[in-house]
């Protein structure tokens, strides 16, 4: 790259992350600014938050982190898709550097040194679980939408989302793992995606007492209220219908979930196997696994390890080039799966996911 073209890549990804000390109180702000694309995360930008936390964990004038989303109809949507498939369709090398610098930002948030108050204000999909469901203070408000929709494009649950669903009270993870449904504020405090609902309207008075130096803790409890029970989407109130999730996912197969989904006789269970059924069959069942698997996995950064292999082999099979080209660039919503079904997917092909993989190990754990 010549020197010209680097300069013009490095101010594009400083308007695409802002990072500015607010207020006299040492407050670092980071915007992901990409309103336009909800914020979709791109390689630069994730360089950019990367450096900007390693030389604010060493500034004494930052006392506090808070990483917000420009625009009003999100936090971030995940990944920038349109430019995923274009390298994926290309071989895939930029894709497997983007998911190795993100999944060590991830982990970086989880440990980081000084508070880090993630704001997931609207959709906070994919990546932006990544970047603020591992975080010391995570808010949510009645406009948030949760989701870790990876399976509905030929993924498995990624940046860390894999240990978050595992943990998540009974079989509802992996309800929401394989199905890729979303959850509305009051569903991600239960499943353990976020430890605070704070009304969109009190953000900004939020905002302005950390950049005055007010106790980061303190002050999003002295913000925040009980959630709405009635959430955004469709499958709000998990605990209402946490019995038939319980028992349908305990299964120990996908084929059996399905299964016992379509006999319990409770529409919202056939609406989870319809679902579940539209996604990519061999995603699904290795989330399954990698679910499973998960529970037992004694730190974050072993799960990253996890999933930094499977999306790596992911890049090798066609299902995700082609789940993005339906969902995202021809939006025909129509993606032809690679086997098209649960039955075609043998467990040596979900087990060779999970295997260590030369050449594609991340090594945090």
């Amino acid at each position: 790259m010549s020197a010209a073209a680097a300069e013009a890549a490095a101010v594009q990804q400083a308007q695409e992350v802002q990072a500015v000390l607010d207020g006299d109180g040492g407050l670092g702000r980071i915007v992901l600014n990409r309103p336009r694309a909800l914020n979709s995360l791109t390689h630069g930008m994730i360089t950019t938050i990367r450096t900007t936390l390693d030389d604010w964990a060493a500034d004494d004038r930052v006392r506090t982190v808070v990483l917000t989303g420009a625009g009003e109809r999100g936090l971030c949507a995940g990944a920038d898709l349109r430019a995923m498939h274009a390298d994926v369709t290309a071989g895939g090398a930029g894709t497997r550097a983007f998911f190795r610098d993100e999944y060590r930002v991830n982990a970086l948030i989880a440990r980081y040194p000084k508070p880090f108050v993630a704001v997931m204000d609207g959709i906070t999909m994919g990546g932006g679980i990544g970047l603020s469901a591992h975080a010391a203070l995570r808010i949510v408000t009645e406009r948030s939408v949760i989701a870790m929709p990876e399976t509905r494009i030929g993924l498995v649950p990624d940046v860390g989302g894999s240990l978050l669903l595992a943990r998540a009270p009974g079989e509802f993870g992996t309800h929401l793992g394989l199905t890729s449904a979303s959850i509305g504020p009051a569903d991600a405090l239960l499943c353990g995606f976020a430890d605070h609902y704070v009304p969109s309207s009190r953000l900004p008075e939020l905002l302005d007492a950390l950049a005055g130096g007010a106790d980061p803790a303190a002050t999003v409890a002295a913000h925040a209220e009980p959630a709405p029970t009635a959430g955004t989407t469709g499958t709000a109130g998990l605990a209402a219908q946490r019995e038939w999730i319980d028992t349908c996912y305990a299964a120990d197969t996908v084929e059996e979930i399905v299964r016992r989904l379509l006999d319990s006789g409770v529409p919202e269970a056939k609406e989870a196997a319809e679902l579940l059924l539209g996604n990519s069959p061999t995603a699904v069942k290795v989330t399954l696994a990698a679910l499973r698997h998960a529970r037992t996995l004694p730190s974050l950064e072993a799960a990253l390890d996890q999933e930094y292999r499977i999306s790596c082999a992911a890049l090798d099979r066609p299902d995700l080039a082609e789940g993005i080209r339906a969902q995202v660039i021809d939006k025909d919503r129509d993606p032809q799966w690679s086997p098209r079904t649960l039955a075609e997917v043998t467990e040596a092909d979900v087990a060779s996911f999970l295997a260590p993989r030369e050449g594609d190990e991340l090594g945090l754990a």
